[in-house]
Formats: C-alpha cells, sequence, structure tokens
C-alpha cells in the first residue's frame, strides 16, 4: 500500500534533474507538476533556475509536457509562457491525465518520469500509470492552498517512515 506513495527518486529541487542523471535513469520525457514544483503557488512564472533548467531541457530535445490538476485557464497561459504542452484539469492521482500526456506527445512510460512535490497527487498518480515517479520538494509550501497544506504533515511521516 505504501509503495504507492513512494517515489523512485528525490530531489530537493527540479534544476537538479540534469541530462546526465535523466540518461543514467533512462529517461527521455517529462511529466511535470506546475504548482510548488516549477512555480510557486499563486505566482504566474518560474523561478529564474527553473526557467534556465527547461531551456536546457528543450535544448537537449527532452520531451516536456505540464500535468497539473490546476484548470486548464490557468495552466494554460503559464504553459504557453513557457512553450510547453499541458493537461489540465489531470485529476492526479488517478493516472488518467498521465496517460492522455503520454498519448498526446507520444511518450513510452518506461521512459517518462512524472515530477511533483505530492506524495498523494503526483508520485501516486506516476506510480498508477507505470511510470517513474520523481518527488522534489514543495518551492514556497507556504504559499499553498489550505487544502494541499492539510496534506503535508502527513506525507513527512510517510515520508520519514521510508515505507519500504
Amino acid at each position: 500500500m505504501f509503495s504507492l506513495f513512494r517515489p523512485h527518486y528525490r530531489l530537493d529541487e527540479v534544476s537538479q534533474l540534469t541530462i546526465e542523471r535523466l540518461r543514467h535513469w533512462g529517461l527521455r520525457s517529462l511529466l511535470l507538476d506546475v504548482d510548488s514544483t516549477l512555480k510557486p503557488y499563486g505566482v504566474a512564472e518560474p523561478t529564474p533556475d527553473v526557467t534556465a533548467w527547461l531551456e536546457t531541457m528543450k535544448s537537449e530535445n527532452v520531451g516536456l509536457c505540464l500535468v497539473s490538476n490546476g484548470s486548464a485557464h490557468r495552466i494554460g497561459p503559464f504553459a504557453k509562457s513557457i512553450g510547453v504542452s499541458f493537461v489540465a484539469p489531470a485529476i492526479k492521482p488517478l493516472p488518467y491525465g498521465c496517460r492522455k500526456a503520454m498519448r498526446q506527445m507520444n511518450f513510452a512510460p518506461q521512459t517518462t518520469a512524472l515530477v511533483g512535490d505530492q506524495l498523494f497527487a503526483d508520485v501516486a498518480a506516476a506510480r498508477l500509470a507505470g511510470m517513474i515517479a520523481i518527488l522534489v520538494k514543495p518551492i514556497s509550501p507556504e504559499l499553498e492552498p489550505f487544502w494541499t497544506r492539510m496534506k503535508r504533515p502527513l506525507e513527512r511521516i510517510i515520508n520519514r517512515s521510508d515505507c519500504r
């Protein structure tokens, strides 16, 4: 049961996901959560280091697609501003949004990872979709909505227990 919430890899931030790591892990494409992964919740633009990271990924021909539970009206303009396709709302932790993004982008599950900040949404969705799950620490968790902050203590307990 807890393996559903166990990421394959953990990083402090998305910019630590280097081309070398992707190659070592056999990954060619990434589904990316938006809020608290690429940018703080409620902020319109990614941080400068994330912007530079996205440009590096694009220049190295890494497949990218945003997969967010946010509304298409909110995620669409963000996706357009960074030049990346999107699926929203993805309804994570259900795997349907991830599968739709992989179909739409022609990504293979065995060479695709979902990168996100939440165990109960991102990691579970990746696991259910048969993909690699990469967990990053949330950017500015104090800006997250109440319903997300409510889940964080339980996530910390699960992370600490390292239920393998």
